[in-house]
């Protein structure tokens, strides 16, 4: 009889929680999923969802923070599912520094190295950390496993890693990292599945969410991406600016009296959409919102434009396209947004069928189109699961 495993996977957001059990063997299947949204803000909701895709919980949630969303999730696995316990637990960690790659089981010396990089990213790593032991403490014994986002771009190449900075900089670990990495590799992953052939092909991949990235392959390797030392830089996300002249930062040091946590909170919190728009950072409520509110039509062509012009760039940076695929919230379901990206780039061989992209089809390029365009909805907690479940030691029980 095959072995299998039950896997509990949790990625934990700046302002969100998912969460899912699979049981991984002969078959991968989701038994339970978890999202808790607007973790810490006004209108915080927890969404909890069956195997049979039967929607358990959908509503209002008191979650103050991540500590509280995390327990509601203990409190469905012990309290409602108690035959859910997991045999392994599964990370999404989105910072790896310049030492952490492949996934790894969570031993002290780990947490001792991503404590220390919680001073890079300071508004990720300390919910994953605090993830990881909260796990600890309701499951004692069972084994974890981070797996780190960045860990997609490590044979990124010099000439897109490094920033033209004092080469003492670059050697203390002030590089481009890239990020969005479990995301894009489910992508990957999937696009084999599909058209093989042109996964290998010139590729750019992007992530629209409310982080937002793009990454651009060649081969199957990852040759350039938006982000870079930080989450916090490239496209315009729902509440971060994206890049930014870094004389700005100078300014806002120099001339408003800022801090250092003022600024973090500014181009983290307080800038992108929400920043731009001067009322949201869901793309949902702009869009809704745009035909009578100028700010909001603003701060989607604001984003739109940004990420027409690095979709350029990525092609630029790989010789030519042949792949495009959206992927996460935005990229998945909002089809003006698709369109307003693409229009225009009939020079770089994109055209998109109208009627399939307000379908969301999983092609919504015409047929004319030199570019393939797909739309893959992504799956970081199946990722998370399959490596947890295959770095964490034991033999899984009899299916």
């Amino acid at each position: 009889m095959p072995l299998s495993r039950r896997v509990l996977a949790i990625n934990s957001g700046s302002s969100s929680l998912k969460a899912a059990v699979y049981q991984l063997g002969s078959a991968e299947v989701r038994v339970l999923s978890v999202e808790a949204s607007r973790i810490g803000l006004p209108g915080s909701r927890l969404r909890v969802v069956g195997a049979d895709e039967r929607v358990v919980v959908d509503g209002v949630a008191d979650l103050p923070d991540h500590e509280a969303a995390l327990q509601a999730l203990f409190q469905r696995l012990d309290g409602v599912h108690p035959a859910l316990r997991p045999d392994v637990v599964g990370h999404r960690v989105v910072h790896g520094g310049g030492r952490h790659w492949a996934p790894e089981l969570v031993v002290p010396e780990l947490m001792v190295s991503l404590d220390q990089l919680a001073r890079i990213d300071p508004e990720h790593l300390p919910q994953a950390i605090a993830a990881i032991r909260a796990v600890e403490r309701a499951y004692p014994g069972v084994p974890q496993v981070a797996c780190f986002d960045t860990g997609f771009y490590q044979g990124l190449p010099v000439v897109a890693r490094r920033y033209a900075l004092p080469r003492d900089l670059a050697e203390a670990g002030v590089v481009r990292y890239g990020f969005h990495g479990l995301s894009y590799e489910y992508v990957l992953q999937e696009l084999r599945r599909i058209d093989e052939p042109a996964a290998g092909g010139r590729v750019v991949l992007a992530h629209l969410g409310n982080g937002a990235s793009m990454a651009a392959l060649h081969e199957g390797r990852s040759i350039d991406t938006t982000m870079g030392f930080s989450p916090t830089g490239g496209l315009v996300m729902g509440t971060r600016c994206g890049d930014l002249d870094p004389s700005v930062i100078v300014y806002l040091l120099r001339e408003r009296g800022m801090t250092a946590d003022g600024i973090s909170r500014l181009i983290n919190r307080q800038s992108g959409l929400f920043g731009a728009s001067g009322m949201s950072g869901d793309m949902r409520d702009l869009l809704s919102a745009e035909a009578s509110d100028p700010r909001a039509a603003e701060a989607v062509a604001l984003f739109c434009y940004q990420a027409k012009k690095y979709l350029g760039a990525s092609a630029a940076a790989i010789g030519g396209l042949d792949l495009l695929v959206f992927t996460a919230g935005i990229g998945e379901r909002a089809a003006p947004v698709r369109e307003r990206i693409c229009a225009g780039l009939e020079f770089l061989g994109i055209e998109l069928d109208g009627e399939r992209n307000r379908r969301h089809g999983p092609v919504i390029s015409s047929e004319r189109s030199r570019v393939t365009v797909r739309v893959i909805r992504t799956n970081e907690e199946l990722v998370v699961a399959r490596y947890a479940s295959r770095v964490a030691p034991g033999e899984g029980r009899p299916m």
